[in-house]
């Protein structure tokens, strides 16, 4: 069996990723959890690695071929010159291996370096210490040869 990629309707990934699995058709949807700042509040949520596609592993004479453009949230199957583009196993298992790797390198890390936006510290360069809460964050300037340790909203925060 091969490899093909779907291109999925805006915001139906879930939804074509269901109805296709419903099919008994093998699916793969990559998704990594990522860290968002909304109103100030840090947010984890789970977005596609590949935002509108999905991949599905499918034999060439397989009658589900034809159920495929008519199956719900998907458009149309990636395809040059009216062939379906394979992609290649040993792709998808990169992929599938290196999820794990992905996700964990999001968000802001301890000891990494961020610069402050606004209050009396603006445009000072600090380290990330730690979030204290969802609306915080705990750096450390440097400040007359010290550190010191600062509470400041995470809004006030770029990487």
């Amino acid at each position: 069996m091969t490899w093909y990629a779907l291109q999925h309707k805006p915001a139906q990934g879930d939804r074509a990723l269901a109805h296709l699995q419903n099919q008994e058709i093998a699916c793969f949807y990559p998704k990594i959890s990522v860290e968002r700042i909304k109103n100030g509040k840090v947010t984890r949520k789970l977005e596609a690695l590949f935002p509108g596609y999905l991949f599905i592993n499918l034999e060439q004479t397989d009658p589900a071929w034809a159920k495929l453009r008519s199956t719900r949230g998907v458009i149309r199957v990636v395809a040059f010159a009216n062939k379906p583009a394979a992609i290649p196993d040993s792709v998808i298992q990169h992929v599938k291996s290196s999820l794990s790797t992905v996700s964990e390198q999001g968000g802001i890390k301890s000891g990494q370096t961020v610069q402050l936006n606004e209050g009396p510290f603006e445009g000072i360069n600090a380290i990330f210490q730690s979030y204290d809460g969802e609306e915080r964050a705990i750096v450390l300037i440097s400040f007359m040869q010290r550190q010191h340790r600062l509470k400041v909203p995470v809004s006030a925060i770029d990487r």
